[in-house]
């Protein structure tokens, strides 16, 4: 607020209640402007619930041309997992930023060769390292095999290859919820040949040349954290739901598997490779799928491929290549905002490293330069509430124990095309309990790294991924 200011004594009456007026009309639009620059939160919905709340309704969820997407660690999931399996926060970041420095070392000009996999790789593990990790936080249920059997997958905008475990397990398979399929009593399955053009391709798909047992094709993939899937490439009916049915899908059997998949059957791979759902099912769909996830674990979100019943206010941006990495959805992101005013970061500092979007990873990361900026404007407005300890990657932490709301600024990005992006209030933060709440951004090692958006930012959002036009779309309120 300014100065008092002294009111003349000639003033009327009238003239007096028109000038209080209109000081009154300006505070109130003071603070109805700030309001509308914070999210203001009850504290208590910070708490994770136990119990597995789906909305009501949600916008563009089809069952003809959907499915639910559940977290693998919530009440949703019926993985059930023992508690003592599921990871915390901070292993849970731990993770994660092995899945960012995969990606970051799979994008580094100085990788290295591609390691050749010996004739009974069927057996043995790919030396090759730089692929992404597989554990993923976010599942979907496919069926598989005639008869059809039903496996949940976690699916991951940062691979190729779709891959379940198989029997029999000639080395090992983890520990899953659902029967581990078995190719042989399935009326539809067929192997692939070493010499097929779908063997040739896994090279790309996996970072592994293929190997060859009895002219079967192998495929081999290993992920960041030592996860790895190892078994015959083959075909099989893959049925997404009643209606989307797809004959001689090709996909991972995988008879040799380890890894930190929270109980799920494998993996389905969204990515731009030609051995990715999208590209096998581009006929159809025109390489066209968007996905909500939900805003909390306790509740639910959906995957739905085609455009049918597209919302118009969908805003698209455009999709580009990432040098080195041809599977990633490039994005291009111009600027960022907190509590309504845009930061100080030049585009150039935000492009320096490029930037993908990634469904798989967990945490934004952000070049260490934009962080520093985004970081200092968090806080000032912030620096109400007292701080916490920090958690793991996270370094802006919070302790809400003692109030029952908070205002937290809101954060926006933008992107190529005018496209403005808001994060939900559940996006902006990462919550290890009520007295440790974080900024859940992070700064890569250095500004020429690539930048991800990661799934925490991309809560209650759809994001609509269109292949064949490289574009890339939002809407708000997407789950409900």
């Amino acid at each position: 607020m300014g100065a008092v200011t002294v009111l003349p004594t000639f003033l009327s009456a009238n003239k007096l209640l028109v000038f209080v007026c209109l000081i009154v009309l300006s505070l109130k639009e003071g603070y109805a402007t700030a309001e509308a620059e914070t999210h203001t939160i009850h504290v208590a919905s910070l708490s994770p619930s136990s119990v597995c709340t789906p909305p009501a309704t949600a916008k563009g969820l089809d069952k003809k041309s959907s499915l639910q997407v559940i977290h693998k660690h919530g009440p949703c999931s019926q993985l059930h997992e023992e508690k003592a399996n599921i990871p915390t926060h901070a292993q849970i970041l731990l993770l994660d930023e092995v899945r960012v420095k995969s990606i970051h070392s799979k994008l580094a000009k100085n990788l290295g060769s591609v390691n050749v996999m010996k004739k009974d790789a069927a057996a043995n593990l790919p030396a090759k390292d730089g692929s992404m990790v597989g554990s993923g936080n976010y599942i979907v249920t496919t069926g598989l095999g005639t008869p059809k059997n039903n496996l949940r997958l976690i699916f991951d905008t940062g691979s190729d290859i779709t891959w379940t475990q198989c029997q029999p397990c000639l080395r090992s398979c983890y520990k899953q919820q659902d029967p581990i399929f078995s190719p042989s009593s399935s009326s539809t399955y067929s192997n692939v040949s070493c010499s097929s053009a779908a063997c040739t391709s896994l090279n790309s798909a996996t970072g592994n040349s293929p190997g060859c047992s009895s002219s079967t094709c192998v495929y081999g993939i290993e992920y960041g954290d030592s996860s790895f899937s190892i078994g015959f490439f083959a075909k099989e009916k893959l049925t997404l739901t009643s209606n989307i049915v797809f004959d001689n899908f090709l996909f991972g059997c995988g008879q040799n598997n380890q890894g930190l998949f929270g109980g799920a059957a494998g993996l389905l791979g969204l990515g731009r490779n030609k051995l990715s759902l999208p590209s096998q099912t581009a006929i159809k769909f025109k390489k066209i799928f968007s996905y909500c996830l939900p805003s909390s674990p306790s509740s639910t979100g959906f995957l739905k491929f085609g455009n049918d019943g597209l919302s118009k206010s969908v805003k698209f941006t455009t999709l580009s290549t990432i040098p080195g990495g041809e599977s990633f959805y490039g994005i291009t992101i111009i600027a960022m905002s907190v509590g309504g005013k845009k930061l100080s970061i030049s585009a150039s500092v935000l492009a320096a490293g490029g930037a993908i979007i990634d469904s798989g990873t967990v945490i934004t990361r952000l070049p260490p330069t934009a962080y520093s900026v985004l970081r200092s404007a968090f806080r000032k407005q912030m620096n109400h509430y007292p701080m916490a300890k920090s958690l793991s990657i996270l370094d802006t932490c919070y302790d809400f124990s003692k109030y029952s709301t908070v205002s937290i600024p809101k954060i926006s990005l933008f992107f190529e095309k005018d496209v403005e992006v808001p994060i939900d209030a559940r996006g902006i933060l990462y919550v290890n309990s009520i007295s440790q709440v974080c900024l859940a951004f992070a700064g890569n090692s250095n500004d020429f790294d690539v930048l991800i958006y990661g799934n925490t930012q991309q809560k209650t959002l759809e994001v609509v991924y269109d292949g064949t036009r490289r574009m890339l779309g939002f809407r708000t309120g997407g789950c409900t």
